[in-house]
């Protein structure tokens, strides 16, 4: 099994790449490879002097893995990491690793960042995934809210008085 170390890149197994790219890769799990040479930085310039897109998303994937070997435990937290991944992004780094061994097994924190690989500068977003616009919540409450909430900021005083007959009534048992 490969070594999995900070900065390794991953793609998916069906990614479409500039002509004439031909980057080595190595099989890892779930329809991902590992980028055998290069970083992102790398990769980004590969990709952008044929005139393609590198774009880094700026939220990553943090997950835990255990296993009985620190590497184990790696590749288990970058797969449970790897499933969270959009299916709108094509390529991943791994940015930070962390491992703690405890007597029996290994725990490793895993955090990856998705990229995306493509020839134009603009990604259509599917309708599912647009954001809905919310309505923004007032500020005060409604002049009616007395009428639509009678007890309202009175369920303190009412939890103190149970409190203390609970209290009240324990101590009368004993």
């Amino acid at each position: 099994m490969r070594t999995i170390a900070e900065l390794n890149m991953l793609l998916r197994e069906r990614i479409e790449l500039p002509t004439g790219l031909k980057l080595a890769t190595e099989e890892f799990r779930e329809g991902w490879n590992f980028v055998r040479a290069g970083d992102a930085p790398r990769l980004k310039k590969k990709i952008q002097t044929r005139g393609w897109n590198f774009i880094k998303i700026a939220d990553g994937a943090l997950r835990s893995g255990v296993g009985d070997t620190s590497q184990l435990a790696v590749a288990s937290a970058l797969e449970l990491a790897l499933r969270r991944i959009s299916e709108d992004f094509n390529a991943v780094e791994v940015e930070h690793i962390e491992l703690t061994q405890y007597p029996w097994f290994f725990l490793a924190r895993v955090r990856i960042y998705p990229y995306r690989i493509q020839q134009g500068t603009v990604q259509a977003v599917p309708n599912e995934e647009m954001p809905v616009p919310m309505a923004a919540r007032p500020r005060r409450l409604p002049p009616q809210a007395a009428e639509l909430f009678p007890n309202f900021g009175s369920a303190m005083p009412m939890l103190k008085q149970m409190l203390v007959a609970s209290r009240n009534s324990q101590a009368r048992m004993q």
